[in-house]
């Protein structure tokens, strides 16, 4: 029996998208009238069909349910503890506090450097500081829990009093645990939750807010010739299952973020796929999240024209997300990419 998947598409952003919802042409993302869909498509592992949201009650009954329980899932207004998405995208600060980090390792663990790129992150227009304290690009390998809390701890324990929303980039439930007990405010574990075996736990007993982040294998493996069925609807159908195995777990919240995950175990196709499709994720339910700072992905299709921050490419694939209603980027310049969206809306509305 197929399985059906929805994917809105064809966003009005602005004036345009309000004048859209109000004539009911158009639907609004997440209950906001400033990014709106009239078209959406129906999407199997053998076809997709484009249909503009009119034409849905011409669909067979069975299908016509799921596109609609999938519209509802898209158009609801999104609540999460301690971020708002009035105003899209929020930008995520990345302060890596490592010393082999693939772009700035070593840049920001000594001393007071990770203080002040966070100070420097909020002044250029973060909403989140993703703080790390472990390396898990390609190829890098584990350390101790030990040395990862020394490696976060000090500049945790002064970031904290900049009272701003905090990520921990972790994949340990001792850290996670630890990290809890100093006020962060949410976990981004790029193992999908699947490394520790007592993150669960964690996450049920103390309610905090979670990214489920999709990596194909470990760092030291996901780019050994990574291989999908159909790398969106996987990766969707990975959400769905972690999803339930959440519930079935009875974590009831509704704080959750999801991440495919860019570069964790995809090829330059797999990522140009899912960056150009990453709409598909919104009939999940909860917030999307996406990390392209800086990634390898970029010099592949720049060759010649790669540069050390990649700061174009980095750019152009945030604009692309945020042209699909993504709600949060996780970037290293924020600045740059805030400016970039500032022009970008002004001159698209």
């Amino acid at each position: 029996m197929a399985k059906y998947y929805t994917r809105a598409c064809n966003f009005y952003f602005g004036r345009i998208s309000q004048e859209k919802v109000k004539k009911k042409l158009a639907i609004p993302l997440n209950g906001n009238n400033l990014i709106s869909f009239d078209n959406i498509e129906i999407i199997t592992r053998k076809n997709i069909k484009r249909i503009n949201i009119k034409k849905i009650n011409n669909l067979r009954n069975k299908i016509k349910k799921k596109v609609l329980i999938d519209i509802k899932q898209i158009s609801k207004k999104k609540f999460f503890k301690g971020l708002k998405f009035s105003h899209l995208p929020i930008l995520m600060g990345v302060l890596n506090l490592t010393p082999d980090s693939f772009s700035d390792g070593g840049k920001y663990n000594k001393k007071k450097m990770g203080e002040q790129h966070a100070k420097k992150l909020i002044k250029d227009g973060c909403g989140i500081i993703d703080i790390g304290g472990e390396a898990t690009n390609p190829g890098s390998k584990d350390i101790s829990a030990k040395e990862e809390w020394k490696r976060i701890f000090p500049t945790l324990m002064k970031i904290k009093k900049l009272r701003k929303f905090i990520s921990l980039d972790t994949r340990k439930s001792m850290i996670m645990l630890k990290g809890i007990k100093n006020k962060i405010n949410l976990i981004n574990d790029v193992s999908g939750l699947n490394h520790d075996e007592y993150t669960i736990k964690i996450l049920k007993e103390t309610k905090v807010p979670f990214v489920i982040h999709h990596m194909l294998g470990t760092p030291k493996t996901m780019q050994k010739n990574p291989k999908y069925k159909n790398v969106i609807l996987d990766i969707y159908d990975f959400f769905e299952k972690r999803i339930n195995f959440i519930r079935s777990n009875k974590i009831r919240h509704n704080n959750i973020i999801l991440d495919p995950g860019i570069g964790f175990g995809k090829n330059l196709k797999h990522n140009i796929t899912l960056l150009r499709n990453i709409s598909i994720f919104h009939s999940l339910g909860f917030p999307i999240m996406l990390g392209t700072s800086r990634k390898r992905f970029i010099k592949n299709i720049s060759g010649a024209n790669d540069s050390k921050e990649r700061l174009g490419g980095t750019i152009s694939s945030c604009l692309l997300a945020v042209m699909q209603g993504v709600q949060i980027l996780r970037v290293h310049d924020v600045n740059e990419v805030n400016q970039s969206i500032k022009v970008f809306n002004s001159l698209k509305f």
